[in-house]
């Protein structure tokens, strides 16, 4: 064996003390690199730019001398430019989306085309439905709050007819359930059917949704079905999902249970519970017409029939006018005016009235204050103010309370029913006022 050069050595030199030993992957990986040059696959090019591509490796020291890679320094390179930057000066950015619930710029652009989209719904059914204005204005209060509504009135007065037309007037889906007592939850919810495949023999359940998934859905008599199947609305009102078949699927929105009910018969029919009743923001009292209407209803539906009614609002038109029914603010004196109507309603109450100390059983809940808040805004917003007035609250109350106070059974006896309840608890207590004289 020829002697080794002087220039050469024999064993490796060590490392300087600085120096930093890649590992055999990572000296192979540097090398396969550099062999190859910039990588040009789409994580190649994300590593060049962030650390530059790499530079051939040199040799120094004879052949078994330690090879040296280096990257090259990293380029100088501009701020990255955000997606939706533009290039022109006088073109217009673009905002991110406001929450859901709030009201951003480009509702309040809307409102007043959408408030002239709500008196069209108002007239379009007042067309039908003759002689219950101040009904279709509860219903059209509870739809921009975004609640439920219950419609209690005897036989006759064109509740179901009033549901349908203003079902027809929106841009909706829309389903009718008739209340029986032999209805199950199964049939408002959904059904799991066993469907088999007839070229290879498989079988798999699939869930049939029910008519419950529907924008607008018509509870047509709901007392007269069981407890259980009036339950099955619970979740569906409250939270818009049903849970069935072990999943929790969600309804389309917008959402809304428009119910009737018959108040004077009570054969075969089963007691709304509390708890479902306080799901309801309205109870509206369907009343008999006046003179003058009821002969206007019998010259309008005993002569030809009418045309189809005019669809005048969508599901997103909807939405909006919800979303700007809870930006209309509320000052405090007025929400402390709502809280204190309702604490009047509990007899144990110190600022309760006399006569809801001797006839109320039950006094209303904090859910009858929030309906009674999102009511007034509705009721604000239709009326055009961007603010809550003493009055928006003062004209909900009796919707919102009648289905939510208790009266005792000495207090039916005696013919004291929740209207006077109702009446005693506004004159008891005073609205907020600011003391401003014109």
């Amino acid at each position: 064996m020829p002697p080794l050069p002087r220039t050469a050595v024999a064993t490796p030199r060590a490392a300087p003390r600085n120096a930093v030993r890649l590992p055999a992957r990572a000296r192979f990986t540097v090398r396969a690199r550099a062999a190859n040059g910039p990588s040009t696959s789409r994580r190649g090019a994300e590593h060049n730019d962030r650390r530059g591509p790499f530079v051939p490796c040199t040799t120094t020291g004879g052949p078994r001398a330690r090879r040296s890679c280096r990257p090259r320094p990293r380029p100088s390179r501009p701020p990255p430019v955000p997606s939706d930057a533009v290039t022109a000066p006088d073109a217009p950015s673009r905002s991110a989306p406001a929450p859901r619930g709030t009201a951003d710029d480009a509702d309040f652009a809307r409102a007043e085309p959408l408030l002239a989209a709500a008196r069209a719904l108002r007239d379009e059914v007042s067309r039908r439905v003759l002689g219950q204005g101040t009904v279709v204005e509860e219903i059209l209060l509870a739809i921009v709050a975004g609640g439920h509504a219950r419609l209690v009135g005897v036989p006759g007065l064109a509740k179901t007819l009033l549901v349908k037309s203003v079902a027809e007037a929106m841009r909706l889906q829309f389903r009718r359930i008739q209340f029986t007592p032999d209805l199950v939850p199964s049939d408002i919810t959904g059904t799991e059917i066993l469907e088999e495949d007839t070229h290879t023999g498989a079988r798999a359940f699939r869930f049939v949704q029910g008519p419950v998934f529907a924008n607008i859905v018509l509870a047509d008599e709901i007392n007269r079905a069981p407890p259980r199947t009036q339950a099955a609305l619970l979740e569906a009102m409250q939270e818009h999902a049903v849970s069935a078949a072990g999943h929790t699927m969600r309804l389309p929105e917008p959402f809304f249970v428009l119910a009737t009910q018959n108040p004077i018969e009570q054969e075969g029919t089963y007691p709304l519970p509390e708890a479902q009743l306080d799901r309801f923001l309205f109870d509206v009292r369907v009343g008999y017409p006046a003179a003058e209407d009821e002969v206007a209803i019998l010259r309008a539906t005993t002569g030809a029939s009418q045309g189809p009614l005019t669809p005048v609002l969508d599901a997103d038109q909807t939405l909006a006018l919800q979303r700007l029914a809870r930006a209309v603010a509320a000052s405090d004196p007025v929400l402390r005016y709502a809280a204190s109507l309702v604490r009047a309603t509990r007899p144990d109450d110190p600022g309760a009235p006399p006569l809801v100390r001797q006839a109320v059983r039950w006094g209303a809940g904090p859910r009858a204050g929030q309906a009674l808040i999102l009511g007034a805004k509705a009721h604000a917003l239709l009326a055009g103010r961007v603010a809550v007035a003493p009055e928006d609250v003062r004209r909900v109350t009796a919707p919102v309370l009648r289905h939510r106070v208790l009266p005792t059974f000495a207090a039916e006896a005696e013919g004291i029913d929740v209207e006077q309840i109702v009446a005693a608890v506004l004159g008891h207590v005073a609205a907020p006022s600011s003391g401003v004289r014109i």
